[in-house]
């Protein structure tokens, strides 16, 4: 490699890497941060330490590392992507926190109950889920928010609000009672064993999906609305929340209509679904030409429409979601977007964070700790009820290998610790 051609692939290597910082620092509404020096204040308590070991302003959000606001919304993206769920993105699923202590989960997609273990809540926060409506990329882990929730530390129902169908069956009712007897083999397996009041019935309000602006959530200073939505059946709504003068609005999947005209106007942060481009169904999803029209821009809400839409509520924060945000996508979503839409706007990807005050508006991406585990249980576990352990029946039981030998010492260490007598079954 001669010297010019090393020179030019070394400007280059620098050119994409101020370039990435650039785009991918801490931004405040839509203006990003640059490279920037060590500030003043810190170098100032010693001009020549190059590595300072205090703490200075995070470009990232960690989880449990801030204090939030007694004015202040935090709204985490646990779910971004489209109904074939994939490491980079789960399905949709959004955790909004307030600075009064409320958190409230917008759907459960598929794959997203391991985003939200990332955030290390205790489970017995996290018990209020708001479902748009009922495909499984809008509600398909929760089941596993409900079984590992009460593992891991929920003692009190899951409460689930969700809108009713055109029939009986079609609603969120049906739906969640059927899960919970699809479930009975799992709960079935824990009876005995652990605390069990993370376990019983989902606690279920159920709301008329054709009501228009309607209260379903009423509490500590916090107002849920409804609207409905137009998607693939009767049934989908989308969600508008109030709080302390602070407006969030959450839409399900939806042809653009006119109640999110109408009531998501003046919203601090609007969620609305931008699907993928149908070129790119064509290519990527090997969809028909025919099937990419109906479902990108019929069934789903089109990059163009979800500008215009964005153009005619005027949010402070536009946030587009149900792609994958991919090197190769997210351009000409943008473009189709900025063809109609000029305002404040974030591309979603999981692990976004946005951070909501009647004065600014801050995003950031969040670092995640992949060997997570369950955050202690915020109230004291019950003991589980021996008596109600449902037997093996002889012939598995007469299957049992003897290992009483080396399990006793951890009976004998755990029971000497612990001051207890439990004894192998």
């Amino acid at each position: 490699m001669t010297s010019a051609i090393k020179k030019i692939f070394i400007f280059m290597s620098l050119s994409i890497v101020v370039t990435v910082a650039y785009q991918w620092g801490n931004t405040d509404g839509q203006a990003g941060r640059g490279l920037q020096v060590i500030d003043a204040a810190v170098a100032a308590d010693n001009p020549s330490q190059i590595s300072p070991v205090k703490a200075r302003a995070r470009d990232f959000y960690a989880p449990n590392s801030e204090d939030l606001a007694p004015d202040e919304m935090r709204l985490i993206a646990c779910g971004t992507g489209m109904p074939t769920a994939r490491p980079k993105q789960a399905a949709s699923c959004w955790l909004l926190e307030l600075g009064n202590g409320d958190k409230f989960l917008f759907d459960i997609g598929t794959g997203s109950a391991e985003r939200i273990a990332a955030m290390q809540i205790p489970y017995n926060f996290l018990d209020k889920v708001f479902l748009s409506h009922l495909h499984t990329d809008h509600f398909g882990d929760l089941d596993a928010l409900f079984i590992g929730g009460a593992l891991s530390g929920r003692q009190k129902p899951l409460r689930v609000w969700g809108p009713t169908g055109a029939t009986p069956e079609r609603g969120t009712k049906y739906a969640l009672e059927h899960l919970f007897k699809a479930l009975t083999w799992d709960r079935d397996g824990r009876a005995g064993l652990t605390d069990p009041r993370g376990y019983q019935m989902f606690d279920i309000t159920e709301f008329d999906y054709k009501g228009v602006n309607q209260v379903i959530y009423q509490e500590n200073g916090v107002t849920i609305r409804s609207i409905p939505a137009i998607h693939s059946l009767d049934g989908p709504v989308s969600f508008i929340v109030e709080w302390n003068g602070l407006k969030f609005v959450f839409g399900g999947d939806t042809y653009p209509n006119k109640w999110f005209a109408k009531y998501a106007t003046g919203a601090d942060l609007a969620i609305h679904e931008c699907f993928i481009t149908v070129p790119d169904m064509i290519d990527k999803f090997q969809f028909t030409p025919q099937s990419a029209l109906a479902v990108g821009t019929q069934i789903h809400t089109a990059p163009e429409a979800f500008g215009k839409m964005m153009s005619i509520i005027k949010p402070r924060m536009a946030v587009a979601y149900h792609f994958f945000n991919d090197f190769d996508t997210s351009s000409s979503i943008n473009d189709r977007i900025r063809s109609t839409y000029d305002g404040p706007l974030s591309l979603s990807i999981d692990y976004m964070v946005w951070n909501i005050t009647k004065d600014d508006i801050r995003v950031r991406m969040m670092i995640v700790d992949d060997a997570v585990w369950p955050p202690p249980a915020s109230g004291k576990p019950q003991l589980p009820d021996t008596s109600i352990r449902i037997p093996y029946s002889d012939m598995i039981a007469n299957g049992r290998y003897d290992m009483s030998d080396v399990i006793q010492p951890t009976y004998d260490a755990i029971n000497k610790e612990y001051g207890l007598n439990e004894q192998q079954e």
